[in-house]
């Protein structure tokens, strides 16, 4: 696959296309809201990087998210704990990454422009509402269910089956309170729709938003379709 973004691809519309690009501009301390417009190269030379270095990790990153979006794999298929660790490693650690980021971006948008446009304070609210539900779901799973399932995976235990089990309809009812929430901030936000001139943190905190209900979609589907129902037919 050729290289997507080289050094006349101008910084906002890197963000713009791959979200996940404003993580690396913050490590490199490139500015990519107010000098969204001009191309990556000259603020490569202007902070004195390594453009090859630069370039190379924005590519990489928007390739491997690519192919993780068209992984095949068949989930109703892969043991528990390979599907276990997709979760954690893919959907986990995106949440973990993106919701501290995507909370300083939307601190910002609603500071500067809430005056001018008062939905922001119920998208500001809607999403740190989110943001504390996630944090507190995901450590549910990792520290008191996974474990619980990959016991049952390694002896096959009724006990721990049971033990899993009965942890199964606190989290399905917190993704449904998830969802609801989703369906809330696309609501009040016009199915995420910018306003006229919107700057480029505006339009990235809705990108963003906008990222996180698609990723959070597949998580649950995950849990909700496949990896619970599994665990309940094991009961039967």
């Amino acid at each position: 696959m050729e290289a997507v973004f080289n050094e006349t691809t101008k910084t906002g519309d890197i963000v713009t296309r791959f979200p996940k690009a404003s993580q690396v501009f913050k490590e490199y301390r490139i500015d990519f809201c107010c000098g969204g417009n001009r191309p990556i190269g000259e603020a490569i030379k202007e902070k004195n990087l390594d453009g090859t270095e630069v370039l190379t990790t924005l590519n990489t990153l928007y390739k491997e998210a690519k192919r993780l979006n068209n992984q095949n794999t068949n989930w109703n298929e892969a043991t528990y704990s390979t599907l276990i660790d997709h979760i954690i490693n893919i959907h986990h650690a995106y949440l973990n990454d993106v919701l501290p980021e995507l909370s300083r971006f939307l601190t910002k948008v609603y500071r500067v422009h809430g005056e001018r446009h008062p939905e922001l304070e119920a998208v500001f609210n809607l999403f740190h509402k989110l943001k504390m539900e996630l944090e507190h779901h995901l450590i549910q799973e990792e520290e008191r269910v996974f474990p619980k399932i990959l016991a049952y995976e390694k002896n096959g235990s009724k006990s721990d089956l049971d033990a899993a089990l009965g942890t199964i309809e606190v989290l399905e009812s917190e993704h449904e309170a998830d969802g609801d929430i989703l369906k809330e901030l696309r609501s009040v936000t016009n199915d995420y729709l910018l306003p006229e001139g919107a700057c480029t943190t505006y339009t990235l905190t809705y990108l963003k938003l906008d990222e996180v209900e698609s990723d959070l979609f597949q998580h649950i589907h995950l849990e909700n379709n496949i990896l619970f129902p599994r665990l309940a037919n094991e009961a039967l």
